[in-house]
């Protein structure tokens, strides 16, 4: 059967009776691979929706595909790209792509002279988000809104963050400077050369913390983690 077109655009207040759809598949998404996006309600997605802070992705017929929306930090110095969901039945066929590329590009239109960031746990949104331009940073980069990272108090890992002192996670940071960053092609191609490295790096750090967490690794190990982590 073919597919229907799909188009992706900036949500709306009619877009308003998806939100229970999307915060539905959020959490069973989180739940199913046992790592976290922060739990949002149904009300807070239609607030983004109604101010226009939202991309929504849907088939000609007005079936629901994907979702994601944009929140400001620290005074609109830093915005994220947050809550990016799609739909089981469109995995894997690109859309995530182009939702990340039309919520990216309505974040530079908004806010012109935020960085933009985001928090992943999986390769796949790593490259998406190398094509565009970011690049992998530390925590200490990140806004250090209060509210922002109150946000992850519904993700499952945030045990792991706060016993950390919020200079690691579970995910991996990601930045793009609009005053300083390099070419997207630079940041594709870096991502390209050492993505073998960066899936290894995302395995070890989440089996390392675990284990950390658990106190089944001695102090010499825990030291060797120190130096790579800076825990």
């Amino acid at each position: 059967m073919e597919q229907s077109k799909i188009i992706v655009r900036v949500a709306n207040s009619g877009d308003l009776h998806y939100a229970q759809t999307i915060t539905d598949e959020m959490t069973a998404s989180a739940q199913v691979r046992g790592t976290g996006i922060a739990k949002r309600s149904t009300e807070y997605i239609q607030q983004k929706m109604q101010e226009g802070k939202a991309v929504i992705a849907l088939t000609e017929d007005n079936q629901w595909v994907g979702f994601c929306y944009i929140e400001a930090w620290s005074s609109e110095g830093f915005v994220a790209n947050s809550g990016l969901i799609v739909a089981p039945e469109f995995r894997k066929t690109g859309i995530a792509k182009q939702i990340k590329k039309r919520i990216f590009d309505l974040s530079k239109e908004r806010y012109p002279k935020a960085k933009i960031f985001g928090l992943t746990t999986g390769l796949a949104v790593m490259k998406i988000n190398s094509d565009l331009g970011y690049e992998p940073v530390t925590y200490s980069e990140l806004t250090d809104d209060e509210n922002f990272w109150a946000g992850c108090k519904s993700c499952v890992n945030y045990d792991i963050l706060m016993s950390k002192e919020r200079k690691n996670c579970m995910c991996t940071a990601m930045l793009y400077d609009p005053a300083d960053h390099p070419k997207p092609e630079e940041t594709a191609a870096d991502f390209r050369k050492h993505s073998k490295q960066y899936e290894r790096f995302m395995r070890l750090k989440q089996s390392r913390l675990i284990k950390f967490l658990k106190g089944k690794i001695g102090d010499k190990q825990k030291s060797v983690f120190s130096i790579f982590f800076n825990l």
